[in-house]
């Protein structure tokens, strides 16, 4: 059992790593890079904006996260993450991304590995926590990658990460 604990640790911080570390920098210095306008630019209609995505990837961070991990009242409102259209100042929209990621962070630093393989209902589906945990990790990965694109297309820089 020993082993399995071992890896449950190295797993949870692997995960802290990949949002704080590797995709967190990144985003927030695409934003950094756009203007308020490009911010909400979308290519069609149906596309998402930079500022959709970052609500969206808060919104998933705090139901999957904060809500399905650590306990607190899932208060998520996601069709305003995709219906909003240029009223959040990009200043404020990467200050609560950020306070999302830190409090998920904590939730997971002081997860127990041993509670991985618990389960939880998140979006009314059981699933397991290291499940949960992971749906956000490649959710978050996915959408680092967009804001990029976007990114890269509207200023026309080759961002070096």
């Amino acid at each position: 059992m020993e082993t399995n604990n071992e890896f449950g640790k190295a797993y949870i911080e692997w995960c802290r790593f990949r949002l704080m570390q590797q995709y967190w920098p990144r985003v927030e210095r695409c934003v950094a890079e756009l203007t308020e306008e490009e911010v909400w630019w979308r290519q069609h209609e149906t596309n998402n904006s930079v500022g959709n995505l970052i609500l969206h990837l808060t919104g998933n961070l705090r139901q999957f996260i904060l809500s399905g991990v650590g306990g607190v009242k899932d208060t998520r409102n996601k069709d305003m993450e995709f219906s909003e259209r240029h009223g959040i100042p990009k200043e404020e929209l990467i200050l609560g991304l950020k306070q999302a990621l830190l409090a998920a962070d904590e939730t997971l630093a002081r997860l127990d590995a041993a509670r991985l393989l618990e389960s939880t209902t998140v979006q009314n589906r059981d699933r397991r926590i290291f499940e949960v945990i992971a749906v956000v990790v490649d959710h978050f990965a996915l959408h680092c990658g967009q804001i990029i694109y976007i990114t890269k297309l509207k200023t026309g820089k080759d961002l070096k990460f």
